[in-house]
């Protein structure tokens, strides 16, 4: 079942650039709701009328969340959300006075913005005096008239803005939390993050051709992506490495943002369908697929070697037994302790996953072979893993000839796709082929039955 993820929330707090982008002047770290009553009160009379102070605290709002949710300035290579200078952004005004007729207004409005045509993305709401400059969004002055002659929030922001405009109410407030997984993705991981880039780079792709073109959007970073990335890195003048890293990443969603034109008023938008994710990018209790199977192989092995962490019955279903290992070892290893495997616990998960690997006792070293090697293998891939991999089947079908095999060539060849895919049948499992930590112990297991 797929699971809508990436949707707008309204942040705890917003990172002010007080200058100009390129401008050498302090970033200044605000409450979200602060920063909208100072825009506001910077932007607008108090005296106005209140429908007319409605609509326009609701674009403010909008066209602040745009820039944070689409990240407009990170995905340019800058460490802020938005500048304080209205010839780029909204005007804010450090250490102002505020209204207390705006402020309540915004106490009320804060966690409500303006969507279009049924996007996603909160909307580009531009918007200008109407007397000393103007554009093609909301004409500030001439909304006060509207307003005055009796039409309400919405229908003046509808006059501006089009029939099509609606308003999203009372919008998750949560704190703000970068797109970027936090560590470079390469050959071998999964995620949805993966498949959150292959989309994008697809609609880059009608801007740009002579990018490749996923068929599948699947959530594994395999040898087809890797080709992709390496493409793109060279089209783009970046380190041609093949590995999503924060300056690939970025730059992947600047253009994604462009050709889009989601800071425009009349943008291409961002669909429900595109965020339709097959797993949900935070796993915690209840729930389940590949990434929990994952998450409990490496939770029992870094249990049996870390004696801080219990070591618990655990199945196929994120439940209470999961919950309490994560939260040892989150605490083992200083993360809030929350229950929940985020993109930090994960990380920090897979990092000491792989330590372990690299580092595992004498008398456990003969056994180095039958252990997950900590990255999902596919069709293409090489190295002394897939070796194993390949080796563990020879075995196994030795033992039971009804088995399929392969040759031990250290290429992940189709034969051994197709192996897997049996031991996936056998499952009853998604048949993709590819061997992750389910797949491994399976092979494992049945060769230690035998034996």
């Amino acid at each position: 079942m797929n699971r809508q993820v990436t949707t707008p929330v309204i942040p705890n707090d917003i990172t002010v650039h007080l200058g100009l982008p390129d401008e050498e002047a302090k970033n200044k770290r605000i409450p979200f709701i602060s920063y909208i009553k100072n825009v506001a009160c910077s932007e607008l009379y108090p005296s106005w009328h209140e429908n007319a102070l409605e609509a326009n605290i609701l674009a403010i709002i909008s066209f602040t969340l745009n820039r944070i949710y689409l990240e407009w300035y990170p995905s340019k290579g800058y460490d802020f959300d938005i500048t304080n200078q209205s010839s780029v952004d909204q005007q804010y005004i450090e250490n102002r006075s505020i209204y207390e007729n705006v402020s309540k207004m915004v106490d009320h409005l804060f966690n409500n913005y303006l969507v279009k045509n049924h996007q996603i993305q909160p909307f580009f709401a531009e918007y200008c005096d109407g007397k000393t400059s103007t554009c093609k969004g909301l004409l500030q002055w001439q909304s006060e008239e509207l307003a005055e002659q009796g039409k309400t929030s919405l229908e003046i922001l509808k006059y501006y803005y089009g029939s099509d405009i609606t308003i999203i109410e009372d919008a998750k407030v949560a704190p703000s939390i970068a797109s970027y997984p936090g560590e470079p993705l390469k050959l071998g991981d999964m995620s949805e993050h993966i498949r959150i880039i292959k989309r994008q780079l697809n609609r880059i792709r009608n801007n740009y051709p002579a990018l490749p073109f996923f068929t599948e959007v699947h959530e594994f970073f395999d040898i087809v992506t890797e080709n992709a990335i390496r493409t793109f890195q060279d089209i783009f003048n970046l380190e041609v490495t093949g590995i999503i890293d924060k300056s690939t990443w970025y730059k992947i969603k600047y253009l994604y943002n462009s050709v889009k034109k989601l800071s425009d008023l009349y943008s291409e938008g961002i669909k429900e369908e595109e965020l339709q994710l097959k797993y949900e990018l935070e796993q915690q209790e209840g729930s389940t697929g590949p990434e929990v199977s994952g998450l409990h192989y490496y939770l029992k092995v870094i249990a049996y070697f870390n004696p801080d962490i219990p070591l618990l019955e655990v199945n196929s279903v994120f439940d209470k037994n999961t919950k309490t290992m994560v939260m040892a070892f989150q605490d083992t290893y200083r993360l809030p302790k929350t229950g929940i495997v985020d993109t930090i616990t994960w990380n920090k998960m897979e990092e000491v996953y792989l330590n372990i690997l690299n580092h595992l006792p004498e008398e456990v070293l003969v056994y180095k072979d039958y252990i997950y090697p900590g990255r999902f293998l596919s069709l293409g891939m090489q190295g002394s893993d897939v070796e194993a991999l390949q080796k563990m089947i020879q075995k196994l079908h030795k033992q039971d000839p009804t088995f399929p095999s392969t040759e031990s060539s250290g290429c992940y060849d189709s034969k051994t796709e197709t192996v897997i895919k049996e031991v996936q049948r056998r499952l009853k499992i998604e048949m993709n082929g590819v061997t992750g930590p389910l797949e491994w112990r399976y092979i494992v297991n049945q060769i230690k039955e035998v034996d």
